[in-house]
């Protein structure tokens, strides 16, 4: 039976991802982006509220969602699904869409005066950072894919191995337990870490969403606890704005508390208040629903084409600065996530099954 609450979480954190990377334009610590607008710290604060828990999230729903999959799905089945729904996509967006932003990015910090397909040598020979803001090589938002797919054959390998030695694992745990497992986390952070991104972190959340969240006695237990947790979660995730953003001061040590109290407390209130809330399907759902894998793989570009776009027209004017490229990038996306719905071979590209002709 599929849980509708998984992909309505799923594509309401999606849709976010444009005003997320809008406003790294706007961060005030020392970080390279595509384009940089000045800084602004109420902009940035939604970075800051948000990174905690925003991919943690899609790592477990990810690994819920392989649970039931794998109940209806041979292991062949599986991995030929992950190639086609994450490598194809990866390999795409790395060949196409990544390609612009960086173009885009050399012009705007270096003023790079070359053509596009002159930069194409470029992005394929400048490695640095991996950030794209030299105009170098870069993943853009597609570091999530691959992540996902390498996390995806590793947990293949260790649920083959369990379900033949350790076939009796449940993962009903009671509240005080569910509550410890996210003790690991700043431990996991920095382990098989690149630019941030820990594989070991992710693929800890990953296998925590398959063997645990995907029990129905687990969720329906944070169910009764759901809201309680939000709140402690959006009041860690406050203060680690607070901290970072606002205070003046440098408290890592306060930061590190703040923010993985705010990344577990909001996993777990997220998924009790989903399953509580938002288990339920009708036309918008399955609307959103099906554009959510176009949607991540072509919002990006459109965020950065418009800031660029912007950057002379509405310079000094933080607010159309921000907001014009934000409603810009949601209406171009939308398009062309239309676009390629409907054309077999681009849905084959991004990932995404093709809609239905009636």
């Amino acid at each position: 039976m599929r849980k509708h609450y998984i992909d309505n979480l799923r594509w309401m954190f999606i849709l976010l991802l444009i005003p997320y990377h809008a406003a790294q334009a706007w961060v005030v610590w020392d970080e390279p982006n595509y384009i940089v607008h000045g800084q602004s710290r109420a902009i940035c604060s939604i970075i800051v509220f948000f990174s905690p828990f925003f991919m943690p999230l899609l790592f477990l729903l990810a690994g819920m969602s392989t649970r039931f999959a794998l109940q209806k799905r041979t292991y062949r089945q599986y991995a030929l699904e992950r190639v086609k729904r994450l490598l194809v996509p990866f390999i795409f967006g790395i060949l196409t869409l990544v390609p612009v932003m960086t173009y885009l990015a050399d012009k705007h910090h270096t003023g790079y005066s070359g053509s596009f397909f002159e930069h194409y040598l470029v992005f394929f020979t400048r490695w640095t950072d991996l950030s794209g803001a030299d105009g170098g090589f870069s993943c853009g938002q597609f570091w999530f894919l691959l992540y996902l797919f390498v996390i995806s054959f590793i947990a293949l390998g260790i649920i083959a191995l369990q379900r033949r030695f350790l076939p009796d694992i449940k993962g009903d745990l009671p509240l005080p337990v569910l509550i410890l497992l996210g003790a690991p986390l700043p431990l996991l952070s920095d382990l098989l870490s690149v630019g941030g991104k820990s594989l070991a972190e992710y693929t800890y959340i990953f296998l925590i969403g398959y063997y645990v969240f995907s029990n129905e006695s687990v969720t329906d237990r944070l169910t009764r606890f759901g809201e309680l947790f939000l709140i402690i979660g959006i009041a860690a995730a406050a203060l680690d704005v607070y901290l970072f953003v606002w205070s003046g001061g440098s408290y890592p040590k306060l930061n590190t508390a703040a923010k993985f109290t705010a990344e577990w407390s909001m996993l777990l209130g997220l998924i009790g208040t989903g399953k509580k809330r938002l288990e339920f399907s009708g036309r918008v759902t399955r609307f959103m629903s099906a554009r959510s894998f176009p949607y991540f793989s072509l919002h990006f570009v459109w965020v950065i084409v418009m800031q660029y776009l912007v950057t002379d027209a509405f310079a000094g004017n933080v607010l159309l600065l921000y907001f014009v490229p934000v409603v810009a990038a949601f209406a171009l996306t939308a398009v062309c996530c239309e676009i390629f719905l409907r054309v077999p071979v681009l849905s084959f590209l991004i990932g995404a099954k093709p809609l239905r002709k009636t």
